[in-house]
């Protein structure tokens, strides 16, 4: 029978120990008897899912640890997540990511503006487009809630007479990057084109001050959108596919365009799951419903959970506790029960967040984030629960994120 292989993805998971949850980290406070069942007969260790000198980002660390070395194919974040919108974009052009944030007394409050629908994140960018008006060559398409891309075209048709743009001296930062800090502090700096973001960014104040919208919400005690803020510009990677390199035809089950983009550029199908989100309000059930449906189509699984990392950016821990018990209980569970009674001893499963994501400072951290394996030829060492701390202990610490995968697939067969 061939080997089926899954991974689960909990997104930020990982943590440092909290003065609230009695001085345990979320993966020790939260009930997880599907994921503890798994480490007695599996492997924990720990990986670098962020190379030296890279920025710690979903983009970065997904990358890394679905065995692409950032370091050689990372160009950017924005380019990922406009491929998993459908975006047509030539190789000569520049991708940004553009959230909708609140800014409150010249602090940016939240990255993502209350979690702004999806509805009324694209009115607001249509009509900003409509009215405003970009710059010669710029596109703005609206994504998932808060989060949407703008593309500088100016490169398709350049000459003498008309250059197009170059951002590649352009120093942008995450808004999650800065929570709480002065937004003028950290706007887009370096380049010929900086200024132009900088207005860009201006604009989108004033556009946005007196919407009907914001309005509306903040009449409900909801946060405006104050503000579009650039950042994660590149270009599209070429990255080889990895069918090619493995011989496996994979597929990703992700709520996030990241992840799906991801996967578009390395030939890997998207499962579209009705009810799936990226904050805790994810149906739960149909994630691991539809995972364990897609286990006989696969080679190769990968279920990403978005709702640790955003209740960790929203300093959330009890929601951040929650999110870790419902991924155990109705993805972890399901998937496992199904691989140990569908496929005999023919399957491997690997469990890691991609970074940690620390509910005390709201940020990612680079920290070697920890990582369970179980399944065929895996043995257990020491049967203990899954922790960062546990992790921390195991003898299996793997320098390099993106050598990970290549250990999960191929490591101890015959």
């Amino acid at each position: 029978m061939p080997m089926k292989y899954v991974i689960i993805i909990p997104d930020g998971a990982a943590d440092y120990p909290l003065d609230e949850l009695d001085g345990q980290t979320p993966l020790q406070a939260a009930r997880t008897p599907n994921i503890d069942k798994l480490a007695e007969i599996g492997r924990q260790g720990t990986v670098v899912t962020t190379p030296e000198g890279m920025p710690c980002g979903s983009d970065v660390c997904s990358m890394s640890l679905l065995g692409y070395d950032p370091v050689r194919y990372h160009r950017g974040r924005a380019p990922l997540e406009a491929a998993a919108l459908g975006i047509e974009l030539d190789a000569r052009d520049w991708i940004f990511r553009v959230n909708l944030v609140t800014v409150l007394d010249g602090n940016m409050q939240d990255h993502s503006a209350g979690h702004i629908s999806s509805r009324e994140g694209e009115t607001l960018i249509r009509e900003f487009a409509a009215h405003v008006g970009l710059p010669p060559g710029m596109l703005l398409y609206p994504g998932v809630s808060y989060r949407n891309i703008l593309v500088d075209t100016t490169n398709r048709n350049a000459s003498d007479e008309s250059p197009g743009r170059d951002w590649a001296e352009l120093e942008t930062i995450p808004p999650h990057d800065i929570p709480g800090e002065p937004m003028r502090k950290h706007l887009p700096v370096g380049g010929e084109f900086a200024g132009l973001l900088q207005q860009f960014i201006a604009e989108s104040n004033v556009f946005l001050r007196e919407h009907e919208i914001n309005l509306t919400r903040q009449e409900i005690g909801e946060l405006p959108a104050t503000h579009f803020w650039p950042w994660g510009q590149g270009q599209v990677p070429v990255m080889p596919s990895f069918a090619d390199r493995f011989k496996l035809r994979g597929a990703m089950i992700t709520a996030v365009d990241l992840l799906a983009g991801i996967s578009h550029f390395i030939g890997w199908d998207r499962l579209d799951v009705p009810g799936q989100t990226s904050y805790h309000d994810n149906d739960y059930p149909a994630t691991g419903r539809h995972a364990v449906d897609a286990l006989d189509a696969y080679d190769l699984l990968c279920v990403h959970v978005e709702a640790p990392d955003e209740a960790a950016h929203a300093a959330d821990a009890a929601t951040k506790v929650a999110a870790i018990e419902a991924i155990d209980e109705h993805v972890v569970g399901p998937i496992h029960d199904a691989l140990a009674s569908r496929y005999d001893n023919d399957w491997r499963l690997l469990l890691l967040p991609d970074h940690y994501t620390r509910v005390e400072t709201r940020k990612h951290d680079p920290t070697p984030v920890p990582f369970l394996m179980a399944g065929k030829r895996v043995r257990s060492l020491v049967q203990r629960p899954f922790t960062e701390a546990h992790a921390n202990e195991a003898d299996l610490h793997i320098p390099h994120g993106h050598e990970l995968m290549e250990y999960f697939l191929l490591s101890g067969r015959d």
